[in-house]
Order: structure tokens, then sequence, then C-alpha cells
């Protein structure tokens, strides 16, 4: 009987601990507006939510039909100014511990051009549905039905009006915030390197790697950092062709911190490709040229932590 007790005991234990574990499961959705170390501030309608980033944290955007499709990305896009859906559990002091965040692809895309000191605009975004609007009309063989679609173009006109009006609201609120982290007016800047590299290179050279490695030991002796790595080219080639260089010296560096500074990648954020936009030299000359190709990586500390 003893024996009994002790096992329908244990089942009860068991059953508290599983619907416990069940009811501390939380969700979040919103904008980031703030990254500390392995955390980030999240804004959502009812208040600010603080968001905690672990070695299995998965960060993805739903792509493709229905958004069936996974595609899978570093936590260093969670920038400031986009806006995020986080599914996690809920820790001891009421932040969300995040499983997986989840990004919009077009609001990922419309930061990282904020960043890199681009300014779309609401027509820019809109810019397939009214060239689809175009060829509609041109497929359009005979009176009947081009009355037709000329009513359905009217319609949408004004659909794609009240859309532009949105999308312009949420490029808006993506510019505020985003420009807050661009300007750093809320981080001490701990430690920065600038990275040159040869034309056409992503490679690191051994000045390169001892500098990253210096900042990887100055980062690692601060609370709450965040170390943020952006890349940019000369205007050698076209514009495609330095915005994805640009990528590269960037992820060459964070390869780098990773691996052999010891940074855990949470720790890093990487605001977009900036190609050859931010020059900080002339490129019609060969050393200004020079200049341009290169990463900023900066050791960031939130002036509320840093006690500033």
């Amino acid at each position: 009987m003893q024996r009994k007790s002790s096992v329908l005991s244990m089942m009860a234990l068991f059953l508290l601990a599983s619907v416990f574990a069940v009811a501390q499961k939380t969700s979040v959705k919103g904008m980031i507006i703030a990254r500390t170390g392995e955390t980030l501030v999240v804004k959502a309608g009812d208040g600010n939510t603080t968001v905690v980033l672990t070695d299995d944290t998965k960060t993805k955007d739903d792509v493709g039909l229905f958004g069936l499709g996974k595609n899978y990305m570093s936590s260093v896009v969670l920038i400031p100014g986009l806006k995020v859906s986080v599914d996690g559990t809920s820790d001891e002091q009421n932040r969300v511990v995040a499983k997986t965040i989840t990004v919009d692809g077009d609001d990922l895309e419309t930061a990282e051009m904020i960043q890199s000191g681009l300014h779309p605009t609401a027509k820019q975004v809109e810019a397939n549905v009214q060239q689809l609007e175009a060829h509609s009309g041109q497929l359009a063989s005979h009176e009947a039905q081009l009355a037709a679609q000329k009513e359905t173009l009217e319609a949408n006109g004004m659909s794609v009006a009240d859309h532009e009006q949105k999308i312009a609201a949420n490029i808006k609120d993506i510019e505020e915030n985003t420009a807050r982290f661009t300007a750093l007016s809320e981080y001490d800047v701990r430690g920065q390197v600038t990275l040159k590299f040869n034309v056409g290179s992503s490679k690191l050279d051994s000045q390169d790697e001892d500098a990253l490695k210096a900042l990887a030991q100055t980062a690692s002796g601060l609370t709450g950092f965040i170390i943020e790595v952006v890349g940019y080219a000369d205007a050698t080639g076209s514009a495609e062709v330095n915005t994805k260089l640009s990528e590269d010296r960037a992820k060459a560096a964070i390869t780098y911190l990773v691996q052999q500074g010891n940074v855990p990648v949470r720790h890093i954020v990487a605001p977009g490709a900036m190609g050859e936009y931010g020059a900080v030299a002339t490129n019609e000359t060969k050393a200004g040229r020079a200049e341009n190709r290169r990463v900023e990586v900066k050791v960031l500390v939130n002036k509320g932590i840093a006690g500033s």
C-alpha cells in the first residue's frame, strides 16, 4: 500500500511539473528597440519585454507559400528597428527566454537599408504591385476586358494607396528605432578597430587578426557588451558586387571573433552590408579607395549598464 501511494505521489508531481512547464510557455510580438549583451528589448502593444538569447535560440524568416518554408539565419540580424515574433518561456525575472525568433524579411531589408543610409519610400516598397497592375493592363485583349480591367485597377489603386500609407508608417517606425541605434546615443564605445582590405578581397591579414583578438579580450571583461560589425567597399565594380563584398568582409570579422576570439555570436550585431555607401574618403583616388575598403568593429555597452 505504501509503495502504491509513493508511485501515485510521484505521478502527481510529474503531472504538476508538466502543467507548470506548459504554463511557462509564452510569446511576444513587437519591435526591437534595444540590444544589450544577450538580451533584446521588444516593444509591444502592452509595454516593453526583455528577451534573452541563448545558444539554443533559433532565428528564422518564414518564406514561401503560406510561410511554410523556413530560412534560418544568425542572431546578428537582430538589430533595433526590426519587428519580431518571439516564442519561448518565462524565467524568474519575468523575461522571455527565446526558443524561436521569427523575423519579417521585408522589415529586415528595410532596417538594413536604413542602417546603410538609404531611406526607402512606400512607393519603392510597393513597386512590384504597381508593375503587376501595369502588366495586367497590357494583357487585356479587347474592350470588354479592358473595361473590366480598368475597374479592377481603379479598385486596386485605392487599395494600393491605403497599403502605401501603412508601409510608410511602418518605415517611419523602423527608421526611428534604427536611427537611435545607428547614432549610438544610448551606448558607450569601449573599443574599436578598423580593418583594411585589398581590392576585391575579404581576407583578414595577421594585423587585423591581432586587432580583433585584442578587441575580444577587451569585450570579455565588460558586462552586457555587444560588438557591432559593419562592412564597406570602395566604388570599384557594380553596386551589387560591392554589397556582397562588404558583407563577406563583415562575415570574415564575425567568424574570427567567434572562432578565435571566443565571442558568443549572440553578442554580435551586423546591421547590414553597406557596400560603397558610407565612404570615409574620396573614391577618385587610390588612397581614398583603400580607406573605404574596410570593416568597422565597435565594442558597445548600454549607458544604463555602464552607469553613465
